[in-house]
Order: structure tokens, then C-alpha cells, then sequence
């Protein structure tokens, strides 16, 4: 419902607000001690246990450095939301038929192009 509501674009813009609020300012990544200090505020999670912050931290880490990157913020988001990623496979369909729709119109509009101006040779 949230994806739909927002849109492609605005769903983008939303997790990556979520990120920048959670993330270290001077390292531009999630630590475990920025999502420590800030799940309670951004998330509304205020009992969340160290382990479930670590278990949260090593989930999302895909490569490994300790830390979650926006890239591997926004994966842990869809991964953890089933309901979001439905959603998303939809953005994600429509925004892909819009593409092949506009290059449909665009092929259109450069043979007519080419048929006018073959006709003046």
C-alpha cells in the first residue's frame, strides 16, 4: 500500500530518507551505533535488544564491512517487507511497460521521420 501510494519515485525517496536518518553522518553509512542511537526515533522502536540490532546490522550487510551502505539499507527494507516488495515487482512492471512504451513512440516518430524525409530526396 505505502509503494502504491507513493510511487515509484517517492518510495525511492523515502528509503533513502530512512537511510540518511539512521545513518552516520560522518561515515555516510549505517553503523550499529548509529542505528543504536537512532532505531527509537526513526523506527519507533524503542526495546529493541543489542541482539536484534546485530542480527538487523548482519542481515543487511551483504559485502561484509560491518556496515549497511544505501543500497544495502533499501534490499534489508524490501527483504524484511514482503507487502513492500509486492508492491515494488508493480512499480517496477509498470515503470518497465511506460519505458517500452516510450521507445515504441519514439522508433514511431523517428521512421516517420526518416519516410518524410526520404520522400524529399
Amino acid at each position: 500500500m505505502m509503494a502504491t501510494k507513493l510511487g515509484g519515485e517517492g518510495l525511492v525517496k523515502e528509503l533513502c530518507n530512512g537511510f540518511e536518518l539512521l545513518m552516520d553522518k560522518e561515515k555516510g553509512v549505517i553503523t550499529l551505533e548509529s542505528l543504536r542511537s537512532n532505531a527509537a526515533a526513526v523506527l519507533g522502536i524503542e526495546d529493541m535488544k543489542e541482539d536484534e540490532l546485530v542480527s538487523m546490522m548482519r542481515e543487511g550487510d551483504i559485502d561484509g564491512d560491518g556496515y549497511l551502505s544505501q543500497m544495502e539499507f533499501c534490499v534489508l527494507m524490501f527483504r524484511l517487507s514482503p507487502e513492500l516488495m509486492e508492491e515494488s515487482w508493480f512499480l517496477i512492471e509498470q515503470a518497465l511497460q511506460n519505458h517500452d512504451d516510450e521507445l515504441v513512440s519514439n522508433n514511431n516518430k523517428n521512421k516517420n521521420k526518416n519516410n518524410s524525409n526520404s520522400s524529399i530526396s
